[in-house]
């Protein structure tokens, strides 16, 4: 049985923790907050599923990553990557947004054990320990440098997603980053689902301008898509459309953002790359002052 710890309870991490439970893993969740661990471990964790299914599944909780698991799946905001206490005896598994993750987790173990990708699943925290899995989306990560995939990919097959391995995960990690560089600022200051981003032509252009200039910034750094991700996020505006970003969730929760790790990050790329990036500087702007009401 795969040991996998999964770092952070927030509504992918109940996901995930829950899907890879039910396909045969022994799933440890991991969460800062001593009492809300307790909570967890005492109730479980329950997913509502986009067919209409519940999942509620039990597992140990600790505020510690234990020692001798078989895989570590990251899921904390970005701004938490570089608090984690990571034990030196098991590969490591990124799907966070942002940028930065994959430099601070080498970092902080060995560019050897780390993977890395992105995730399109969609998934709504309604409470601690309870989320609403919105929409099945497609994941795929692959190896930072040398670290072997097996263990992670079978596990996920296992679970029922939809998984890949690929050989450029880095290119993985800016395409999500692109769109999410979109989509998520907009919604958290509209208020509003994915979907109803669509609705508008002025919202619609605005999304599509603040995908180009990130992907101008990816292009500075050698990436190259072989998609329009202007229209990939229109895309996944209409598959998640009723879906709550995360930026959006933090916002309504007054919690912090990842606006740092999206539109803050690529805002100072572009200012090193001697790049305009105007309407990324603006709504980077707004979703700080969301931040601080």
């Amino acid at each position: 049985m795969t040991k996998i710890a999964i770092v952070g309870p927030g509504a992918l991490g109940c996901v995930f923790a829950a899907r890879l439970a039910r396909g045969g893993a022994k799933a440890h969740l991991v969460d800062h907050r001593a009492d809300r661990a307790e909570r967890l471990a005492r109730e479980g964790i329950q997913v509502e599923e986009p067919g209409g299914g519940l999942l509620h599944e039990k597992m140990p909780v600790s505020t510690q990553i234990p020692a001798g698991m078989d895989l570590i799946l990251v899921t904390v905001k970005a701004h938490a990557t570089r608090s984690l206490r990571l034990p030196p005896d098991a590969p490591v598994l990124t799907l966070q947004n942002g940028l930065g993750n994959v430099d601070a987790l080498c970092g902080m173990v060995g560019s050897a054990r780390v993977l890395a990708g992105a995730t399109s699943e969609a998934a709504t925290l309604l409470e601690p320990g309870k989320a609403r899995h919105a929409a099945a989306g497609l994941t795929v990560f692959g190896s930072w440098t040398s670290c072997p995939t097996d263990t992670a990919f079978t596990a996920f097959q296992d679970a029922g997603f939809d998984v890949r391995i690929t050989d450029t995960p880095g290119q993985v990690v800016w395409e999500k980053a692109v769109i999410n560089a979109g989509i998520n600022p907009l919604t958290a200051l509209l208020n509003v689902p994915n979907g109803r981003l669509l609705e508008t032509a002025e919202t619609r252009e605005l999304l599509r301008d603040l995908v180009m200039e990130a992907t101008k910034v990816a292009s500075t750094e050698g990436y190259r898509f072989t998609r329009s991700l202007a229209e990939a996020a229109e895309a996944l505006c209409r598959a998640t459309s009723e879906n709550l970003s995360s930026m959006l969730q933090d916002i309504r929760s007054g919690r912090r953002t990842e606006i740092e790790a999206l539109s803050g990050e690529i805002l100072r790329r572009a200012q090193a790359a001697a790049l305009p990036a105007p309407r990324t500087r603006v709504v980077y702007q707004l979703v700080k002052g969301l931040e601080h009401r």
